[in-house]
C-alpha cells in the first residue's frame, strides 16, 4: 500500500514493513508506459458501483485486445472477488490472538484460521463498506479529503495475453468493500496476464508509485486522451534518478526523507540552481531559506497619516479578536499556562531581588509581581501580538540603578524622578507610533536579530548557571570531610553565662554540667536541643562539625542538570518511536511541566533542605517608606519635570529598540502566523503602561525575548494525521489570547499560593531557564553556522547557503557576528548598558 511511502506485507504475512521510498526497475516505467498506450482508457466514466466499473471496462476493449465472451466472464468473476488485506492491528489485539490460539504454529491437526478482517476467498465485494473498513484505525492516518487509487496486477492462466485498463471516475464514489479503509475512490489500475511474463507486480507498484506523485496526480485529473497520461510518465522520466547497480543493495529500503520537495520547486527552475557555485552573498542565501522576512509585510508599510500605521493594525486584529478565545481551547494551552507561569514568577523574584538591592527595596519581589502580573494582562487583552511576554530586562535595571544613584547623590526623591521620566517616556512613545516610527524596523536585518537574540539567550544560560554556582557559598560543599575522623566530629550548644559553663550536645542525650554538679544529670528540658534552639536560647555552637550542612550544593546541581535534561527529552518524544502518537505529542506538549514534577518529586523524597521558590505572602510595599501611589510634585524642585525629558530620551530609545527587536523576531514568516502583527499597537499599549507603573511605583515592562520565543514554542501547531514515513507538518502558532492573561492572572494571585509554590526548589527553576535559554539559542542560524566552524567540510550539513555562498565567507561572516556579540557582552556587563539595544 502507498499514501506518501511504501509499505510491504513482510515475510508470513503478520505485519506491514516500515515506510520506504520505492525502488522501482527502470523497465517497469518503460512497460507501464506501453501498457497505456495499448490497452483500455477510460476517462471521466460515470459509475456507481465496481461491477459496473469492470463490466465497462470489459466491454471498451480495443479490438486488437477483445476477449471472447467466455473469458470475459471468468475475468469479471475473478476481478470481482473481495481481495484480502493484512490487517492493522494494535498491540492488545496481537497479544490476545497470541494467547487465544493454541494453533498459531503450523501444527498439523489444527483447523484453518480466518484472520479477524479478512473475507472468505470466494466472497464478491461488497457494494458497501465492511465493519473492518469502519473500525480500521489506519483511517487516521489518511490526510483529509484524500481518495483512494486500487491497483491490480497478478498472472491469470487462463489469459493468453494481457489485460490492461486505465479507468478514471468523473467523481469519487466508494466502492464498497474493495478497499482497506472506506474512502471514495477515483482511479482504477488493472493489469493481467499469463504466467509466462513475470513482470506484472513491479509494473503495479510503478503505476502506485506515479499515482502517489503530486505532479502525476495533476496531469491523471486533467488528461483528456492517452497522450496526455504518456506525457506526463514522460515528465516522471525526465526527473527520475538512476542508481547504478553496482553501488547500492536493491533489496535496502531507502527511509523517508525528513523534507520533501515542493511540487512549485519541481515545476519550476530554482534561480539559485543557476548560480555557480561560490558566488552570492550569505544574508540573502540566508533570507531565501526563511520564505517571506517580515519586513516585507504590509504591517511596515507607511501610510502618511498621522496614527495611520495604528489604525491599520487595529483595522487588521479586530476580526480575530473573537477568535483570539476560541481558539485557546486546546489542552496543549494549558501546558503553556503552566510552562510560562513558572518561568514568568522565576523571572518576576530574579529581577524583584536584585531591583530591591539596586534601589534601597523601593522596588522589591512584590512590585515585581504586582507590576508584571498588570502589565502582562493589559498587554495581552489589548495588545496586536498577544503571545508576546512582558517583563523586566537587564538594561532596564542597569538605569533604575544609575537613577538610584543620581537620585541618592543630589537629594532627589527617586519615585518622583522616576515618575517624570516615565511619563516623558510614555509621551515620546505616543509620538513615535503617531509618526509610524516603527516602519524603521524593516531596516532590522538577520545580523541584527540573530545578535540580539543570541545575546539575550547567553544572558538566560549565563545567570542561570551563576545562580547555580552561588549556592556554593550559602551552601559549602563539605570538601574537608573524612569517612575515617568521623569519631573526632561534634558540636556542642553552650548555653553558659561567664563564670557559669555548661554544654549540652545537640541532638544528644547526656551533656557535661557545670563544676560543681559532677555526676548530677543535667536537666532533661534542655537536652537534645536543636541547633534553631540553641541559637533562640541565646547560646552559641561549638565544636567541629558545627557548620556542617548535608550537600545541598550537590543535589541541587543534579536537579538542575535532571530539569534541563527531563525538559530536552520529553520534548523529542514528539518523534520517538515509541507509544502511539496521541501519548508522544500528550508527553511532548507537557515535557516541561512534567520535567518539573519529577524533579520535586525527586526533591520531596530525598527532603534535604534545598532552596525553595519564596513568593511574598503580604500585600504591602517592600519598603514601609513608600505608598502605592507616586505624587509628581512636592518632594522634588519643579525644574526635575523638565529634566526628566534629558534622561527619557534614552529610555525611550531603549524601550523602543528592546521592544520591535523582540517583535521582528516574533513574527517572523517561519513562524507562519496568520493574524498578522501590530508594531504600532504593541508600542503604543508598552507606552501607555509607563504612566501606570510609574504612577504606582512598579518597575518598567518590555517584551521579553526569550520567554516570548518559549511561548510561541509551547503553542506550536502540527498536522494531526500524517502518512506512514511522513514528519508531521508545521502548520504554525496557536494564536490567541488566551494563554497569557492566564499566566498573569496566576502572577497575581501567586501571593495567595505561597504555601504550594514553597514546595518548587530554585534549582528546577534555574534548569527551565537554562532549556529556554538553550531553546532559544539553538532556533537561529548564527548556531548552525558556529557547529560549521568546526566540522571539517566532508561532514558538514548539505545546508541552502553552502550550495551558494563560499565557506571562507561564511566563517567570515559568523566570525564578525561573533566579535559584535563579545563587543555587546562586555558592554553589558558595564555601567554603558543602558546603551546596549543602540549598540544591536
Amino acid at each position: 500500500r502507498w499514501i506518501k511511502f511504501e509499505e510491504k506485507v513482510e515475510d508470513g504475512g503478520e505485519r506491514w514493513s516500515s515506510p520506504h521510498v520505492p525502488a522501482l526497475p527502470l523497465h517497469s516505467l518503460f512497460q507501464l508506459r506501453t501498457c497505456l498506450q495499448k490497452g483500455t482508457m477510460l476517462l471521466d466514466l460515470d459509475a456507481t458501483s465496481f461491477k459496473e466499473i469492470i463490466d465497462k471496462a470489459l466491454s471498451e476493449q480495443p479490438e486488437d485486445a477483445e476477449l471472447q465472451p467466455a473469458l470475459r466472464e471468468r475475468l469479471a468473476a475473478l476481478l470481482l472477488l473481495q481481495p484480502q488485506h493484512q490487517p492493522t492491528k494494535s498491540l492488545l489485539q496481537l497479544l490476545a490472538e497470541l494467547g487465544l490460539s493454541p494453533c498459531r504454529g503450523r501444527k498439523p491437526g489444527c483447523p484453518p484460521r480466518h484472520p479477524k478482517g479478512r473475507s472468505e476467498p470466494r466472497t464478491q465485494v461488497s457494494k458497501i463498506p465492511l465493519k473492518e473498513q469502519l473500525r480500521n484505525r489506519f483511517k487516521k492516518k489518511v490526510p483529509l479529503g484524500a481518495e483512494a487509487a486500487h491497483v491490480a496486477v497478478g498472472e491469470v492462466e487462463f489469459l493468453e495475453k494481457p489485460f490492461t485498463a486505465f479507468i478514471r471516475l468523473r467523481h469519487g464514489v466508494s466502492l464498497g468493500s474493495l478497499a482497506e479503509v472506506s474512502l471514495p475512490s477515483r482511479f482504477l489500475f488493472i493489469l493481467l496476464g499469463p504466467p509466462r511474463v513475470k513482470a506484472y507486480h513491479e509494473v503495479g507498484r510503478a503505476m502506485a508509485t506515479l499515482l502517489t506523485d503530486e505532479l502525476f496526480q495533476r496531469v491523471a485529473r486533467q488528461a483528456e486522451h492517452r497522450e496526455d497520461l504518456v506525457a506526463g510518465i514522460e515528465a516522471f522520466l525526465d526527473e527520475l534518478v538512476v542508481l547504478p547497480p553496482g553501488k547500492w543493495d536493491p533489496s535496502a529500503r531507502i527511509p523517508p526523507p525528513s523534507h520533501l520537495p515542493s511540487p512549485r520547486r519541481r515545476t519550476t527552475v530554482d534561480p539559485l540552481d543557476q548560480q555557480p557555485h561560490g558566488n552570492g552573498d550569505m544574508t540573502a542565501a540566508g533570507d531565501r531559506a526563511s520564505p517571506g522576512h517580515p519586513r516585507s509585510g504590509e504591517e511596515l508599510e507607511r501610510t502618511g497619516r498621522l496614527f495611520g500605521g495604528l489604525l491599520r493594525d487595529i483595522q487588521r486584529k479586530a476580526p480575530w479578536y473573537g477568535s483570539d478565545f476560541s481558539d485557546a481551547l486546546h489542552p496543549q494551552c494549558l501546558s503553556a499556562v503552566l510552562y510560562i507561569y513558572l518561568a514568568t514568577v522565576t523571572n518576576a523574584i530574579t529581577f524583584g531581588g536584585m531591583l530591591g538591592d539596586a534601589t534601597a527595596n523601593m522596588q522589591g519581589v512584590l512590585e515585581s509581581f504586582l507590576g508584571t502580573a498588570f502589565a502582562g494582562f493589559i498587554f495581552c487583552l489589548f495588545s496586536g501580538q498577544p503571545l508576546t511576554i512582558l517583563s523586566s530586562t537587564g538594561p532596564v535595571l542597569v538605569f533604575e540603578r544609575l537613577l538610584f544613584s543620581f537620585s541618592q547623590d543630589h537629594s532627589l526623591d527617586y519615585l518622583e524622578f522616576r515618575l517624570w521620566i516615565g511619563l516623558w517616556v510614555a509621551f515620546f512613545g505616543v509620538v513615535l507610533v503617531a509618526t509610524e516610527a516603527s516602519h524603521l524596523v524593516r531596516y532590522f536585518t538577520r545580523f541584527t536579530e540573530e545578535g540580539f537574540c543570541a545575546l539575550i539567550s547567553l544572558i538566560f544560560i549565563y545567570d542561570s548557571l551563576k545562580k547555580m554556582l552561588s549556592l556554593a557559598d550559602a551552601f559549602p560543599i563539605n570538601w574537608q570531610y573524612r569517612l575515617d575522623n568521623v569519631t573526632s566530629y561534634s558540636c556542642t550548644c553552650n548555653l553558659s553565662s561567664p563564670g557559669e559553663p555548661k554544654e549540652l550536645w545537640v541532638g544528644g542525650e547526656q551533656e557535661a554540667a557545670a563544676p560543681g554538679c559532677h555526676g548530677e544529670p543535667p536537666p532533661a528540658a534542655p537536652a537534645g536541643l536543636s541547633r534553631t534552639q540553641c541559637l533562640g536560647r541565646g547560646g552559641h555552637l561549638l565544636g567541629t562539625s558545627c557548620q556542617y550542612v548535608p550537600d545541598v550544593t550537590l543535589i541541587s546541581f543534579l536537579l538542575f542538570g535532571g530539569t534541563f535534561l527531563f525538559c530536552i527529552a520529553l520534548k523529542r518524544f514528539r518523534s520517538s518511536r515509541y507509544f502511539p502518537v496521541g501519548v508522544r505529542k500528550l508527553v511532548s506538549d507537557f515535557a516541561v511541566i512534567l520535567a518539573i514534577l519529577a524533579s520535586c518529586a525527586v526533591d520531596a523524597v530525598l527532603g534535604l533542605e534545598t532552596p525553595k521558590l519564596l513568593v511574598p505572602s503580604e500585600l504591602k510595599p517592600t519598603n514601609p517608606a513608600r505608598g502605592w501611589i507616586i505624587f509628581p510634585f512636592g518632594a522634588n524642585p519643579w525644574w526635575v519635570c523638565l529634566l526628566s525629558a534629558v534622561p527619557a530620551v534614552l529610555v525611550t530609545i531603549l524601550i523602543f529598540m528592546d521592544q520591535q527587536i523582540t517583535a521582528v523576531i516574533l513574527n517572523r514568516s517561519e513562524y507562519k502566523l496568520q493574524k498578522g502583527a501590530g508594531f504600532h499597537l504593541d508600542l503604543l499599549c508598552v507606552s501607555l503602561l509607563m504612566v501606570v507603573t510609574s504612577v504606582t511605583g512598579l518597575p518598567w515592562y518590555v517584551s521579553a525575548t526569550v520567554i516570548s520565543l518559549a511561548h510561541m514554542e509551547s503553542l506550536r501547531k502540527e498536522s494531526a494525521t500524517s502518512a506512514p514515513g511522513e514528519h508531521p507538518e508545521f502548520l504554525g502558532i496557536r494564536e490567541q489570547r488566551l494563554t497569557g492573561l492566564a499566566v498573569f492572572i496566576l502572577m497575581g494571585v501567586s501571593v495567595f499560593m505561597a504555601p504550594v509554590l514553597k514546595h518548587i526548589p530554585m534549582p528546577v527553576l534555574y534548569g527551565v531557564f537554562l532549556h529556554m535559554g538553550v531553546t532559544a539559542l539553538n532556533s537561529i542560524q548564527l548556531t548552525d553556522r558556529v557547529r560549521l566552524l568546526l566540522m571539517p567540510a566532508k561532514h558538514q550539513p548539505d545546508l541552502a547557503y553552502l550550495r551558494h555562498v563560499p565557506l571562507r565567507r561564511v566563517h567570515l561572516f559568523t566570525i564578525i557576528q561573533l566579535l559584535c556579540l563579545a563587543l555587546l557582552w562586555v558592554l553589558k556587563s558595564t555601567v554603558a548598558a543602558i546603551i546596549f539595544p543602540v549598540m544591536v
